[in-house]
């Protein structure tokens, strides 16, 4: 019999693996071929224990006074928004249409994070009206926000962009050119404008990479973003009362990666914490993350259409595609030749596929060449009518792909 994937923390499985009863998988206790069954194919599933688990870890981890932030564009289905409220500190927003999302799902206006290279006037104001913290990415959003938000006096951070970069993350977002947060160089300057209009400046942010598994990295990138926030905190015209670390904290999705040493950052971080505490008095750390809380505790699920043969090649042309999962064709973050975990299961209750495997393409009925999940992977038999999961999904699926192509129908979202 297949057996499925070691897909989540291979090294800690206390809550880590999907569970089977009776040979068929479940999640949060519900048969998933039950659950196919109710909501048709493809579907997202997702499990509230596992998001509360993963929670409850980095919690446990990480020093009691961080705060942490759920970036609302990881997964944004309303029902995990409402379920994130209350077990998170507040969420990342970058949009105005996140924005509405956040605040309807029960989270405070003033536990709102706003980041974001292109905000509009529009959106400006909405999120100073809420009561947001808005991050500014540039002296020239400064005098924006100070010109339309009237008497408001909108609380503000400056986001920098750094002279370094966090080098193993999947997708770099500072160090060099970047369209994101003002050059570090040019920080003072920036920090003197943001002095003269008025609004209330709380602090720094600095997101310098996503999709990280190298703990060590991780640590470094944070030890040198303290050190520049604590020197620019002389030219900030208030107290500092906020460095937000980012994130970047990965999951291993491809074959090969080994999971982030959780334990290890978070020994290092109780150590960065008390040096904030004497280098920035009173300043709060925060981090975002969204892929790893949520990632491990998300499935695709699609069901097999045809079986068919190309020149000694067989292919499995599944109903679901890049147009519900473009990060699992690796196509989000430039790894195409790589997949993400996948298994077959058999009929209606959704067993584990039985029998020998076979080497086999998993590709999506787009009339797209690209529209592959898998290529030349070894899986169990699978037939017309069975089901492929695909793992690692709970974050950068339904929302992070583009719906509109070829006129497809929209994927299923459940949260169990």
């Amino acid at each position: 019999m297949q057996r499925l994937p070691d897909t989540h923390r291979p090294t800690d499985d206390r809550h880590c693996e999907w569970r089977a009863i009776e040979g068929c998988l479940t999640v949060n206790g519900s048969p998933l071929g039950e659950l196919l069954q109710q909501r048709g194919s493809p579907c997202y599933v997702y499990s509230r224990e596992r998001i509360d688990a993963r929670i409850a870890e980095v919690r446990a981890a990480l020093p009691r006074a961080t705060e942490l932030l759920y970036p609302v564009k990881a997964n944004p289905l309303p029902a995990l928004l409402e379920h994130m409220v209350g077990r998170v500190d507040g969420f990342d927003i970058a949009s105005g249409g996140e924005l509405a999302r956040a605040l309807a799902s029960g989270m405070a206006g003033e536990r709102l994070s706003f980041a974001g290279p292109g905000k509009t006037d529009d959106e400006l104001a909405q999120a100073a009206a809420a009561g947001a913290l808005i991050v500014l990415e540039s002296a020239g959003e400064a005098q924006r926000l100070a010109r339309i938000a009237g008497a408001l006096r909108p609380r503000v951070a400056l986001r920098i962009n750094p002279p370094f970069d966090l080098a193993p993350a999947a997708a770099q977002m500072a160090g060099g050119a970047r369209k994101f947060g003002v050059d570090s160089e040019q920080a003072p300057q920036a920090l003197g404008e943001i002095g003269r209009l008025p609004l209330a400046f709380e602090g720094f942010h600095c997101y310098p990479g996503s999709q990280c598994l190298d703990a060590a990295a991780i640590i470094e990138t944070q030890r040198k973003t303290l050190d520049l926030a604590a020197g620019l905190a002389a030219f900030a015209p208030a107290p500092t009362r906020l460095l937000n670390l980012g994130g970047g904290l990965g999951v291993p999705c491809f074959a090969g990666e080994v999971p982030l040493d959780l334990a290890r950052l978070g020994r290092a971080m109780h150590e960065l914490a008390d040096q904030a505490g004497a280098r920035l008095p009173g300043a709060r750390l925060t981090l975002e993350l969204g892929r790893f809380l949520v990632a491990e505790a998300g499935l695709y699920v699609c069901r097999v259409i045809e079986r068919k043969s190309s020149r000694g090649k067989t292919f499995l042309i599944v109903d679901g595609g890049l147009h519900h999962h473009w990060h699992a064709t690796g196509a989000l973050e430039g790894r195409r030749h790589l997949h993400f975990p996948i298994a077959a299961l058999c009929g209606r209750d959704a067993r584990p596929a039985a029998g020998e495997l076979e080497r086999v393409t998993v590709a999506g009925p787009l009339c797209a060449p690209h529209d592959v999940f898998a290529q030349d992977i070894e899986l169990a038999r699978a037939e017309p009518g069975d089901l492929i999961v695909v793992f690692q999904s709970g974050a950068y699926g339904a929302t992070a792909s583009p719906a509109g192509f070829l006129g497809r129908a929209p994927a299923g979202e459940v949260l169990l």
